[in-house]
This record gives structure tokens, C-alpha cells and sequence, in this order.
């Protein structure tokens, strides 16, 4: 970066001559700043997500990435067959396993129901 000229109008106010390059240089030096920033912004709000929310146990995330849905992976994690679970909550096995593979969607009182069969917070039911 070359040094800088400082020329003062009749009024007194100082401008400062740079080299159009450098000009440049500190835009982009400032398009960047503001860019980290907006990524740091998001990264402490996903951050302060996390304090608010209990995260899946080890065990359930390894199952989903296995392929395996968010309610599946929640019931192997409680031991619980199919047909236990269907039981507890009230409904039949086939609609369970239709919850299971997504081609339901649980109503609030449903997921309610298997939250606390499952004994889990109930945002970790996907409706």
C-alpha cells in the first residue's frame, strides 16, 4: 500500500488520496470483515439454539445416519418394538410403521403421545 496523501480544502476538512487499487484492497478487506461477521452472528445463534434445546443422544444421530427415521431411531433407543410403542400410545403397529417411514405425519396429540412414551422432550418428535 502506498502512502497516503492528505490534501485540506479551503473549509479545512482533510481528504485523504489513495491509489485506486488500494482503494479497492480495502473494500474487499471490508466486504470480507462483513461477511466473517455474518457468519459469526449465525454460528452464535445456532450456538444459543443449542443451550436451549437438548441435543439427540450419540446413539439416536448414528441410527438417523444409518438411514434409519428420527422416531425409529428413538424407539431402538428405548428398546422398544414396534408393536410396544403402538400399544402404549394407542394406535396400530401398521400406522406406527407409516409414521416410522414418513408416509404419515404425526398430529400434535400423536407426537405428544410418543414423546412421553418415549420419555423425550416432544420437540424431538418430528411433526
Amino acid at each position: 500500500m502506498d502512502a497516503p496523501q492528505i490534501i485540506k480544502t479551503p473549509t479545512g476538512e482533510e481528504l485523504v488520496v489513495i491509489p485506486k487499487a488500494d482503494y479497492e484492497a480495502l473494500l474487499h478487506a471490508a466486504e470480507e470483515a462483513l461477511e466473517d461477521a455474518a457468519d459469526v452472528a449465525i454460528y452464535d445463534e445456532r450456538k444459543a439454539d443449542l443451550k436451549t434445546e437438548k441435543p439427540l443422544p450419540a446413539d439416536v444421530t448414528m441410527e438417523i445416519l444409518r438411514g434409519s427415521s428420527r422416531l425409529k431411531a428413538l424407539r431402538k433407543w428405548r428398546r422398544m418394538t414396534q408393536a410396544e410403542l403402538a400399544t402404549t400410545i394407542g394406535v396400530s403397529q401398521g400406522f406406527l410403521s407409516d409414521l416410522e417411514s414418513n408416509r404419515r405425519k404425526p398430529s400434535a396429540q400423536t407426537s405428544a403421545m410418543l414423546a412421553k412414551a418415549l420419555d423425550i422432550p416432544g420437540q424431538w418428535i418430528e411433526s
